[in-house]
């Protein structure tokens, strides 16, 4: 026995290795990872479908939640029979991988010089990718036909998020070395936000009573939901560096102040402007702060952080409520939630001012290696304002790349599944709700629900002896 091996004996029983905990394998990281992971799982399922669920119209609840639950089921199948390899595999062509099936006998070995199994990565970036595709439903709810969202789903992640993904991510991608994105502003939220706003303009409009008379149908819930959505963002930037470190806890303080700022800032100018404190409105501004610090969450400071929340507590403030109003692309394009807003504009914000506030030492602790940044601040300290204007000229340039692959891809992907499915609903589905789409509706209180005479008397069972006899 050599000086290692009993080394490794004198550990307690529970730091030892054996079969199922190899020497390699950190058992705090990977506890935390699996945590963290699961913590972004749930702000998909529950969080998202209840928060859907509540935000819309009674008559369209149940078909709001069930499109993100069933989002997270089909990306999930996609995701190990081809999405993932796509997405981080073996390299096919600068923008995307080889598909192949994730669940390879080598799923339980070392992940890339990690402490942690590759099944952690596999199951970590697949709720990244589920996520993505829910956000983007929030353009469409309230008309998308199902059965076309049900093709719309793998399609979508095939062809547009798989591809963003490896070109930023993968380490084989063409912008990998370039763009800072700690956590997805780009490949995540911008994708999110303009996929949504394009599908929701060949998928076409709710009815107009609709759009102009859209009260949330349980405000409580909606606020459960959101909560969901804030708690469960611990984990999807705190689990991005795949180790219970300095980093991750950095990346938690920042994501929550960052939030708390914006939430702060948005209900303050809704105050100052329309002289009410909106809880709509509180609830967007926890996502333009969430989905702003994503990008920049484990590599600025928390001063920084709190600037950026002041930033996504404004800027798509401004956007939402005063440019989308005057704006006749916004009036014509049925964008049910803001997606565009909250995503979009929150992610493209959160991408440059990363670029901006990023710190080299940060930057070295996260990637390990000196390709990013520093952050054009730090740049003009240092007397070297060239190459931090390098930097943001590259976060421009994945902005750009997003946006551009992503109005075209969505295009296609709509244009196709239009030629063999209806986009949107029947004029006749619309009116009733989901109990023309589902035969389900969400509260079964006797005249509560949206339902009109006909689907009424469709349920109604006339006894035989009360019928009229011919």
């Amino acid at each position: 026995m050599n000086y290692t091996d009993t080394l490794l004996s004198s550990l307690p029983i529970n730091f030892q290795s054996d079969d199922s905990s190899p020497v390699w394998l950190n058992k705090a990281d990977n506890a935390w990872q699996l945590t963290a992971t699961t913590m972004v799982a749930m702000q998909s399922v529950p969080g998202l479908m209840i928060l859907y669920g509540s935000m819309v119209k009674k008559k369209w609840a149940v078909n709001s939640a069930f499109m993100a639950l069933y989002a997270f089921a089909a990306v999930l199948l996609c995701w190990v029979l081809w999405a993932h390899n796509m997405s981080f595999g073996i390299r096919l062509t600068p923008f995307v991988g080889r598909p192949g099936f994730a669940m390879t006998p080598n799923i339980l070995h070392q992940f890339a010089g990690y402490y942690v199994p590759k099944a952690d990565y596999v199951y970590f970036q697949f709720v990244f990718a589920a996520i993505t595709v829910i956000l983007l439903a929030g353009s469409l709810l309230g008309r998308m036909n199902f059965y076309a969202w049900m093709l719309f789903v793998p399609m979508w992640l095939t062809l547009s998020y798989s591809v963003g993904a490896f070109s930023i991510w993968a380490s084989a991608g063409f912008l990998e070395k370039y763009i800072i994105d700690y956590a997805g502003g780009f490949v995540i939220h911008l994708s999110s936000g303009i996929a949504g706003f394009i599908a929701a303009y060949w998928v076409g409009p709710r009815q107009s009573h609709d759009r102009q008379h859209f009260p949330p149908n349980n405000i409580i819930h909606m606020l459960g939901g959101a909560g969901f959505l804030w708690l469960g963002w611990t984990g999807f930037n705190g689990g991005s560096p795949f180790a219970a470190n300095e980093i991750a806890s950095l990346a938690i303080l920042n994501t929550h102040v960052c939030t708390a700022t914006s939430i702060l800032v948005w209900v303050s100018l809704d105050m100052i402007v329309y002289k009410k404190s909106s809880v709509i409105g509180a609830v967007q501004g926890m996502i333009t702060g969430l989905v702003c610090i994503t990008p920049g969450a484990g590599i600025v400071e928390p001063w920084a952080a709190i600037l950026m929340g002041a930033s996504s507590g404004s800027i798509p403030w401004y956007t939402m409520m005063v440019l989308h109003k005057r704006s006749p692309i916004f009036q014509s394009v049925d964008d049910t939630l803001g997606v565009f807003h909250t995503h979009a504009v929150a992610g493209v914000l959160g991408g440059l001012l990363s670029g901006f506030f990023a710190k080299s030492n940060l930057l070295r602790m996260m990637y390990r290696n000196d390709h990013y940044g520093p952050g054009l601040l730090y740049c003009i300290f240092e007397g070297n304002p060239r190459k931090g204007l390098k930097q943001m000229g590259y976060q421009i340039l994945g902005a750009l790349f997003i946006i551009v692959w992503n109005v075209v891809a969505t295009s296609l992907i709509c244009i196709f599944i239009s030629k063999i499915v209806d986009l949107r609903m029947k004029e006749e589905d619309l009116d009733i709700g989901d109990d023309a789409v589902h035969g389900e509706e969400a509260y079964a209180i006797w005249g509560d629900g949206e339902r009109t005479s006909a689907s009424i008397r469709r349920h109604i069972r006339i006894p035989s002896i009360c019928r009229r006899q011919n």
